[in-house]
């Protein structure tokens, strides 16, 4: 069994509740998944968010959701690995909220850790695929292709004006849509 088919095959055992195979798809997956948690949590204090703390919660979560059938479309060890980097991506977020909140001292912590990525004029790569697989993931979420398809021209910064003159529609329609889109979200991103 080759390394790609290994992952896959672990996967569709995890899906079953298999511990085993959830113990080989961590050891695969989660270095890296540390990794990227790290480069996520830089400047932040260590004793507060340890990256594997957080890779950890990221894979426990993907475990939970995996066995409750949440990820159906996914069938391939790409896939599988763009879904753990947003999960650890997402709670790396979280962290960084956690540590921002007023309660906590405010947002000094933030402000020290995008000064590296506010000085590029590109985004790294790795990045602009977390952007973009959020954003389809997101879009995944929609179960009308109307609403996801106002969700994209809003998005592309159309107005709710051009929106609605392109859907043949009143802006107020738009605005009720767009209102849907965002509770949805919320809902799924508390």
């Amino acid at each position: 069994m080759t390394g790609i088919q290994s992952v896959t095959h672990w996967f569709g055992l995890l899906r079953t509740g298999d511990e085993a195979a959830a113990q080989k798809l961590w050891e695969r997956y989660f270095p890296e998944l540390v990794k990227l948690a790290r480069s996520r949590l830089r400047g932040l204090s260590r004793v507060a968010h340890d990256p594997e703390d957080v890779a950890l919660s990221a894979f426990a979560s993907f475990c939970r959701q995996a066995e409750l059938g949440r990820f159906p479309q996914l069938v391939d060890r790409d896939g599988l690995w763009r879904l753990l980097m947003t999960l650890t991506v997402r709670k790396a977020l979280q962290a960084i909220r956690d540590q921002n909140r007023i309660k906590r001292g405010g947002n000094a912590g933030l402000a020290e850790m995008d000064l590296d990525f506010l000085a590029s004029s590109d985004p790294t790569p790795e990045f602009a695929a977390q952007v973009a697989e959020e954003f389809q993931r997101l879009l995944n979420i929609l179960s009308d292709q109307e609403l996801a398809n106002i969700a994209i021209s809003r998005m592309e910064g159309f107005s709710t004006a051009e929106i609605a003159q392109r859907l043949d529609c009143a802006p107020r329609t738009i605005e009720r849509k767009l209102s849907l889109v965002r509770r949805i979200w919320e809902r799924e991103n508390p």
